[in-house]
């Protein structure tokens, strides 16, 4: 079995990481939108105001305990779901009620999710709460829903987001903020993207990390490969930030055309990034080994830690890796699996996320 075949019997329909933006909630995304969506118009070349036909699609809203949240929306995303938004609801409600002795454990949260027409979601929400070790299946209410009111819906809710001082990430429907540009002082970089359905749009802290430990490692003239590249958002950011070439792999075929869309919106020439879909059978990747000055994996834990070797194996000795799409409490074990093929390993985080970089042995 190849590494491909082994990324494509995970649960998860991508390796991509990506976030829905629906304030004021925290919203995590897989990239694969349900499957009876009309994918055509937000990742053509055409216009992004064409109408999408009307499909239907599953509403569940889920309530979990307020301590497990984080994983198991990533685990909803593994056997499933399509996208999952999270309620914070006010600070206050989060603490501890020491009068009537409730812990935060006891408290629930509401997680709004979609998934495919066709998906059994009992299964799916047993599965996501058997994997994270819940006792019992949380509460849920499924209702149908309408692609067109979720897809104008989240449009409107997207703004350009600021990774960094001047770094942004603009929903290509908005427009891009303006820099003043002082002597000796470089102009800002708009990366231009359509998410398109749940393609994610920059803002999940996983990407902020890679996104930010990217912007760090180029200098001029790299190799890059984005290994799981989703909207293609990491591969676009190391052109623009001066590597000579980028290269994107995901599994998911609209990953792919999502990607080859936003390079078009960010004026990428073709021969500057190669986009490759992952083969299903045990055909090799078009890409040497040893290839990349730089390489960044931002999927999930499973393949990051099963496919550890597969992921180096493009990088030349001495090249620079970033691994994330992982939380803290996850850190050592990754780190563990990584450490005979990496030296000088740092670690970067926002809130529960991680991203871990490193060189790669020369030996």
């Amino acid at each position: 079995m190849s590494a491909w075949q082994f990324i494509k019997h995970f649960p998860c329909t991508n390796l991509s990481r990506h976030i829905l933006r629906v304030k004021p909630r925290r919203c995590f995304t897989s990239s694969t939108p349900p499957s009876s969506f009309s994918v055509t118009a937000c990742l053509s070349t055409s216009s992004s105001s064409e109408s999408f036909a009307d499909a239907p699609y599953l509403s569940v809203r889920i309530h979990c305990p307020k301590h497990v949240v984080d994983p198991f929306s990533e685990a909803l995303l593994c056997f499933g779901a399509s996208s999952v938004a999270v309620d914070e609801g006010d600070d206050d409600e989060e603490d501890e009620d020491v009068t009537s002795g409730s812990s935060l454990a006891s408290k629930e949260i509401c997680i709004e999710s979609i998934f495919p027409v066709n998906e059994e979601v009992k299964m799916c929400i047993s599965q996501a709460a058997n994997s994270i070790g819940l006792k019992e299946i949380p509460k849920f209410k499924v209702e149908m829903g309408d692609e067109q009111d979720w897809v104008s819906k989240n449009q409107e809710s997207f703004q350009p987001i600021e990774i960094a001082e001047r770094l942004w990430i603009v929903p290509e429907w908005t427009s891009p903020p303006s820099f003043t540009i002082l002597c000796k002082v470089a102009e800002g970089v708009n990366i231009i993207l359509n998410p398109g359905l749940a393609f994610g749009t920059g803002e999940h802290p996983t990407t902020k990390l890679c996104l930010l430990l990217l912007q760090s490692l180029i200098k001029g003239g790299e190799a890059f490969l984005d290994y799981g590249t989703g909207s293609g958002i990491l591969a676009i950011a190391a052109l623009k930030f001066g590597a000579a070439s980028s290269a994107g792999v995901d599994i998911d075929p609209l990953a792919i055309k999502s990607a080859s869309h936003n390079a078009a919106l960010n004026n990428i020439p073709l021969e500057k990034l190669e986009l490759h879909l992952a083969p299903s059978d045990n055909r090799e990747m078009p890409l040497r080994k040893e290839q990349f000055d730089v390489v960044i994996a931002n999927i999930l834990l499973n393949p990051v830690m099963e496919l550890a070797d597969h992921i180096l194996s493009f990088a030349k000795p001495g090249a620079t890796i970033g691994i994330s799409g992982i939380l803290s409490e996850q850190l050592s074990s990754v780190k563990e699996r990584y450490s005979p093929l990496l030296e000088d390993i740092s670690v970067a985080t926002i809130g529960d996320w991680v991203c871990m970089g490193g060189t790669k042995r020369r030996s």
